[in-house]
């Protein structure tokens, strides 16, 4: 029952035309191939000597890569031979690479997305995916073990994605948000060694900018509600926009997904997607007279209000997802639009209807009442969202003393 592991460079070019280096793992003649996360040209390759030749750049550092590879495997293959365990060809690549240190942080980090994928928290796949791919991007390999993330390792990723990638402060930080998630999944499976974690206060610490959060005062909705001359794709983006408003900031998701028997009693009841919070609330005259727009096309008490789910696959969330995204980037162009028919220099968007609620509301509004409003779980998270709009005791302290 023989067994053996060789390196070999596999003639199967990836789209740039570079070739893959790999540990090709034999067993009563059936085979198997681990790559090991780099790419050659096919002429950088001593095919006798089984090494990358000098003229490929980091030729010395892929053959002690190469090496190190090799090593491992053939060091399992002796146990495994020793311990005469009858075992199959992937199952030794299996107990090779995917034991304890040797499992790399974009293995765990595919568990994640794949994770997100089978729960269908497709809108938090998609942000986690482009976090992990601008990583990828850095590191250039997809072999990157967790003793290899270190405090100078996640600083010079920031300062990589500050210079090459223009990202802002917050996007950085939830980079690193997503590599400590992942870092500490990796150390509850035992991968990763607490030891050598890269966070903590005398460490990587993470922290968020603060953030303004400018919403529409009164006046400028004012003028959203009496535009005349808009054309039909501008007037179905403002009810959207309305309904939203009127409703405390309902989400765009949430706003596309209500249907006509959500409505009874003279009331509106939904269950919200982002936490399942339940809620109730009385139909406002606003509101009344956009659901009148749309009731000549409701075909049955089960159909949604808006149309832009109607031909959706409800049994396929991708597809939901990918028309709810589809949709919010129509409704931004033509609420940028209508801001500037409306005269109004503030952005305008979808998410904008949340904070224009908050910035009227203000501090007129109990903070338990707006937690209910806005189906927030925490009261802290409402109060550290209301306090954007909150200005009245500091405008008070400052008039107090330069008022003289």
């Amino acid at each position: 029952m023989s067994s053996n592991a060789k390196i070999v460079l596999r003639k199967k070019p990836n789209v740039k035309g570079l070739y893959p280096i790999a540990v090709r793992i034999t067993k009563n003649r059936r085979t198997t191939y681990q790559y090991i996360g780099h790419y050659i040209e096919l002429e950088d390759w001593d095919e006798k000597n089984l090494r990358v030749k000098k003229s490929s750049p980091n030729s010395n550092s892929l053959n002690n890569l190469i090496s190190s590879r090799l090593y491992e495997a053939n060091k399992m293959l002796i146990s495994l031979q020793s311990e005469n365990k009858d075992t199959s060809v992937n199952q030794i690549k299996k107990k090779i690479y995917h034991s304890g240190d040797n499992t790399t942080f974009f293995e765990i980090a595919q568990e994640h997305l794949n994770d997100l994928e089978r729960s269908n928290k497709l809108n938090r796949l998609s942000s986690d995916k482009a976090w992990i791919g601008s990583i990828l991007k850095y590191h250039k390999s997809k072999q990157l073990p967790f003793q290899e993330i270190t405090e100078r390792f996640l600083k010079k990723l920031i300062i990589y994605l500050k210079a090459e990638h223009s990202l802002s402060q917050t996007s950085i930080m939830n980079i690193l948000v997503l590599i400590r998630l992942i870092y500490n999944r990796a150390i509850k499976q035992k991968i990763a060694n607490k030891e050598l974690y890269p966070f903590g206060s005398d460490k990587i610490r993470i922290k968020f900018p603060e953030t303004t959060k400018i919403g529409l005062n009164i006046s400028e909705i004012q003028r959203i509600e009496s535009l005349e001359e808009l054309t039909f794709r501008e007037v179905h983006a403002r009810n959207i926009w309305l309904f939203s408003f009127n409703l405390a900031g309902m989400r765009i998701s949430d706003v596309l997904k209500t249907k006509w028997n959500d409505i009874y009693d003279n009331r509106f009841h939904y269950r919200m997607n982002k936490n399942s919070k339940l809620l109730s609330l009385k139909i406002p005259d606003k509101i009344v007279s956009i659901l009148e727009y749309y009731i000549k096309d409701r075909r049955s008490e089960d159909d949604f209000i808006f149309p832009e789910l109607k031909k959706a696959n409800l049994n396929n969330p991708k597809d939901v997802f990918k028309k709810l995204k589809t949709a919010n980037k129509k409704f931004n162009d033509r609420l940028k639009s209508i801001g500037k028919k409306a005269e109004i220099n503030k952005k305008l968007t979808m998410h904008i209807a949340r904070h224009s609620f908050g910035n009227i509301a203000g501090d007129t509004i109990h903070p338990l009442m707006l937690q209910k409003l806005y189906r927030h779980s925490d009261l802290k998270t409402t109060l550290n969202y209301q306090a954007n709009f909150i200005h009245k005791e500091a405008d008070e302290a400052l008039e107090s003393v330069i008022n003289f």
